[in-house]
């Protein structure tokens, strides 16, 4: 039986019983692997860009269940799909900017399915701006822990309602939104925190620059001030659950 990790099983638990699933730029082909196997999942589709990635998730089907019927393709991004062929799109351990562009290269064919689930390395801000600006809304987010770091995985559903307020896609409420308390993870505190600490250590490295930017330095503390107020918000939150 195969044993995922928790980032992998989050992601799986995004996906319902009896729902197809394709999983862009699979590597090695264990959430898939294991979607089907279990009975999760009666189609799945494994795609890579990488050939030897792709021939790694077909050795890892022959390792854990060789009688199984697995549709491997080997293309970029949702390009190898057709319009509605899967219920649930996956993409995991890419950055956001790059995950953007897999989805708005044929943003159409991207409504089509029923919803995806993505776990970004990085620029999450950017990729949840993009989600909103395009028509889609993030139903549910986690918050996994893997080895040192601490990585969201966002489902997210077509609905044809645009966000149009006037923003910039590096706005630190893209980044952390105030939906994080809602969803209430085990690993919140832990989260904001962290990203809190880090922002501090930025800003005194602006503070430290030789030709200081006061409105780089204006911004940083405005990001420091949102992450605190989140993080009494989570604090005044628990204590009202107590009362």
């Amino acid at each position: 039986m195969i044993k995922l990790s928790e980032r992998l099983q989050s992601i799986a638990d995004e996906i319902n019983q009896g729902e197809t699933m394709a999983d862009i730029g699979t590597d090695h082909g264990l959430l898939p692997i294991y979607l089907y196997k279990t009975g999760k999942c009666p189609k799945v589709i494994l795609t890579d860009i990488s050939k030897p990635s792709l021939e790694k998730a077909v050795e890892d089907t022959k390792t854990y269940h060789s009688e199984g019927d697995y549709d491997f393709r080997l293309g970029s991004g949702i390009e190898v799909l057709e319009k509605s062929e899967v219920d649930a799109v996956a993409i995991a351990g890419m950055g956001g900017i790059l995950m953007t562009e897999i989805l708005g290269k044929d943003i159409e064919k991207t409504y089509s399915f029923k919803k995806l689930i993505l776990q970004p390395r990085s620029h999450v801000g950017r990729l949840r701006y993009w989600l909103l600006k395009n028509g889609f809304s993030v139903v549910n987010e986690k918050l996994v822990r893997e080895g040192k770091y601490i990585w969201e995985i966002l489902t997210v559903i077509p609905n044809e309602k645009c966000f149009d307020r006037r923003t910039e896609e590096d706005d630190i409420e893209f980044e952390y939104p105030f939906t994080l308390l809602k969803y209430d993870s085990p690993l919140l505190e832990e989260y904001l925190n962290q990203r809190l600490a880090k922002e501090k250590e930025k800003l005194e490295l602006k503070k430290m620059s030789k030709i200081q930017d006061f409105k780089v330095i204006r911004t940083q503390k405005h990001r420091i001030e949102y992450l605190d107020y989140l993080l009494k918000e989570f604090y005044e939150g628990k204590q009202n659950e107590g009362k």
